[in-house]
């Protein structure tokens, strides 16, 4: 969660920069506008993306998951929840700060409400003016116009006008758009970054509409001439504000950009491409790259597993079938011959022979010494059991402080239980060769087992077994 989170912050930094840097000094409003709103929501998107690209499409009624062994003196739930006692705490402090935010929101919204029954109101065709006594304020929300009576008649026209736009372009939407941003992602300085930019764009977009209908050096005049006081209020258009009235007339000076220019909004597109590509290659966490080496051959056979199973459904495997799930569970050594597809190798073969069954596949799985049961689905779970027991009670958890490791150490276990019921071809994958030999040697002190049988003939069984040695200080 906390590298989705920073990750969508790096995006809309990425986005916010590109705007920044080749966008918000052209003259295309609209089209900055629907970057501005856009591009925000985009990069909170882009970082779960991968997930739908790269899951495979298989039903869960099929996936037969054995369960990781957790070494380290706990069992698996004490760890498991001590290793998210934080996210509560996290989800909290996430909570109470959206209650704060959403707090500051209501007093945000108590302050329009009260200015509006402390002015006079006049109601026009399209929107309500309400003049404000004793004050020089100017802004708008929705279709109402705050006005301080203080404000000179001729002015009052200009303001009016320039307000006008912003209500038939409902800027106020955008506006609150990004405040319910802000009590969602409050922590984000981004969120706060994307409002300041399309509340100067609405400026922009109100003064170029103005100017088509009224003289453009009068409008100078009249934003020059007073210095305005305005309500500190993140969603309402304001109409005079000092930091903003240098920007509003270079604006007004710039000369219409170039059809052109719109080619840099094609920046987005290798943008977002850089963007799917980092999130592809690096959804999890540094920590966790490891473990996709060391957990890759027990992946592939866990699909294969899956596939089995599949297949399995259906009704009882064709030879074909059955051949064909030998060959991909079937560990290739140097000179075997490489086939370009299952096809050529059911061609060239005849009978599967001692070719291992996966285990997802097999009609009777092995049976673990002293386990017993009506059908495999026991059977599986009471070897699974059993083996974890066995490795609980017959690993080093010292190694842990040898090598002096940190944290979780995942550990990927593979072997056969052969026609014999005997254990072999044993490999594991560790962060550290100690902790792969470690493995080695406890999944080789096995007892020997009942062998599995497939079609009524003794046969060798595929076996895959994660562990996680969880390192104690």
């Amino acid at each position: 969660m906390i590298h989705a989170i920073i990750q969508i912050l790096v995006f809309q930094l990425l986005f916010l920069a590109v705007y920044d840097l080749f966008l918000k000094k052209e003259t295309f409003f609209n089209l900055n506008r629907i970057y501005l709103l856009s591009t925000p929501i985009l990069a909170c998107i882009l970082p779960f993306i991968s997930i739908g690209f790269f899951q495979q499409n298989i039903p869960q009624e099929y996936i037969f998951q054995l369960p990781a062994i957790i070494l380290g003196g706990e069992t698996s739930d004490t760890i498991a929840s001590g290793n998210t006692l934080w996210q509560p705490n996290l989800m909290g402090v996430w909570i109470f700060g959206m209650g704060i935010s959403a707090l500051v929101f209501c007093w945000k919204l108590y302050k329009i409400s009260r200015l509006k029954f402390m002015g006079n109101m006049e109601k026009f065709a399209n929107y309500k003016l309400i003049i404000l006594p004793k004050t020089d304020t100017a802004f708008s929300f929705f279709n109402i116009i705050f006005l301080g009576e203080n404000i000179s008649e001729e002015s009052k026209a200009s303001i009016i006008a320039h307000e006008k736009i912003h209500i038939q372009q409902r800027h106020s939407l955008d506006l609150l758009f990004f405040e319910m941003l802000r009590i969602i992602f409050w922590f984000n300085p981004m969120v706060y970054l994307f409002q300041n930019r399309i509340a100067t764009l609405h400026e922009f977009i109100a003064d170029a509409k103005v100017t088509i209908q009224k003289d453009k050096k009068q409008y100078y005049q009249n934003l020059l001439s007073e210095v305005f006081q305005t309500e500190k209020i993140s969603f309402i258009n304001t109409f005079f504000n000092q930091s903003l009235i240098k920007k509003r007339i270079v604006m007004l000076q710039k000369s219409k950009s170039q059809k052109t220019a719109q080619l840099k909004y094609l920046l987005l597109v290798p943008a977002i491409c850089g963007m799917l590509i980092y999130t592809a290659c690096s959804n999890d966490p540094k920590a966790e790259e490891a473990q996709t080496s060391q957990q890759s051959d027990s992946e592939v056979m866990n699909k294969i597993n899956e596939l089995a199973e599949a297949i399995m459904k259906k009704g009882e495997m064709t030879p074909e079938e059955e051949k064909a799930l030998k060959l991909l569970t079937t560990e290739a050594r140097p000179g075997d011959k490489v086939y370009t597809s299952v096809q050529e190798y059911l061609d060239e073969t005849t009978d599967g022979g001692d070719l291992p069954v996966p285990f997802a596949a097999i009609e009777k799985v092995p049976v673990f010494p002293g386990c017993s049961g009506s059908d495999n689905e026991e059977m599986k779970k009471c070897m699974s059991q059993k083996i974890a027991e066995f490795v609980n009670s017959n690993f080093n958890i010292g190694l842990g402080k040898e090598l002096d490791l940190e944290g979780r150490q995942r550990i990927a276990v593979q072997f056969k239980i052969d026609k014999t019921g005997r254990i072999t071809d044993v490999r594991a994958r560790a962060p550290k060769p100690e902790l792969e030999a470690e493995a080695v040697r406890v999944v080789k002190l096995l007892p020997q087992m009942q062998p599995g049988e497939q079609k009524g003939e003794k046969v060798g069984v595929l076996y895959s077994l994660p562990i996680v040695f969880d390192v104690v200080e």
